[in-house]
């Protein structure tokens, strides 16, 4: 019975239709990105790890995205807690607002952290500058802006799991005697650790990629706020190509590599009854 639809002409067909889809839409383009980095053998490597934009630009990438990352760790944690343990007005309203993100273009996402921390006209940014703290055109901006279109990735791995897995064992831990931190600790954690991980992998490979609200906040400054997406764009339009499709290459195997990584590991773990 399990086997009564393998080999039957329509399930070629279905699956013939998925891989020449995945194909053209990701594996053929992603792989001419690498064949065009590796035309020339190491040289375009080479050049671009030579460039300081290029190097500039990718560590501060990195270190936005890190600090992306641990950002959206700590409070998509936070709030996948509220949203599932919790009842409270404005529940569904929270809910929608976590979508946002994804569902509004990165460009207004951008315009709308101008508006509210620029120096000119924005809410918050002449009280912060006169107080010596810049967000827009700084480092603090592009942090924002990568934070905020990366947040949901988290949230959308954790509440499901913590959905499925209820609260019999943490008010159990609750009645034996053990604190909130304990009862998290001991009990909530272990039982996300995975769709935390694959959560952070996500948030991790969407920061390093972003471009659009970055471009807005950050002023495109090169050796300054010009993060690694910003660079591929110039080089690109200044015919640098060699060295736009390094770093591209660049980006997409820090991306894939996590997600690789973690694919691999996450059965290893289940397969052991963790």
């Amino acid at each position: 019975m399990a086997s009564r639809n393998r080999g039957t002409p329509g399930t070629y067909v279905r699956r013939s239709l998925v891989l020449g889809y995945l194909f053209f839409l990701v594996a053929w383009p992603v792989a001419l990105v690498v064949q065009h980095t590796f035309a020339g053998g190491l040289t375009n490597l080479q050049t671009a790890l030579s460039d300081p934009i290029v190097t500039h630009a990718l560590s501060l990438t990195v270190y936005v995205a890190l600090w992306a990352v641990a950002i959206n760790t700590v409070f998509g944690v936070g709030i996948s807690l509220l949203l599932v343990r919790y009842t409270f007005p404005g529940h569904r309203i929270l809910s929608a607002l976590i979508d946002l993100p994804l569902s509004v273009s990165p460009v207004v996402v951008g315009l709308a952290l101008l508006l509210a921390y620029g120096s000119n006209g924005g809410l918050f940014g002449p009280t912060l500058e006169n107080a010596g703290f810049q967000i827009i055109f700084a480092t603090p901006g592009i942090i924002l802006a990568t934070a905020f279109v990366s947040l949901p990735l988290v949230i959308r791995e954790i509440v499901p799991v913590l959905q499925e897995i209820g609260t019999e064992q943490e008010q159990a831990a609750r009645s034996l005697g053990a604190g909130p931190w304990q009862s998290f600790r001991r009990i909530t954690l272990p039982s996300i650790r995975w769709a935390l991980v694959y959560g952070v992998v996500l948030s991790l490979a969407r920061a390093l990629g972003e471009f659009g609200a970055v471009k807005i906040v950050s002023g495109n400054i090169a050796n300054q706020t010009q993060t690694a997406t910003l660079v591929v764009e110039q080089k690109y339009q200044d015919f640098e190509q060699g060295s736009a499709y390094a770093t591209s290459f660049l980006l997409a195997f820090i991306a894939v590599a996590a997600l690789v990584v973690v694919t691999i590991i996450r059965p290893k773990e289940n397969s052991d009854g963790n």
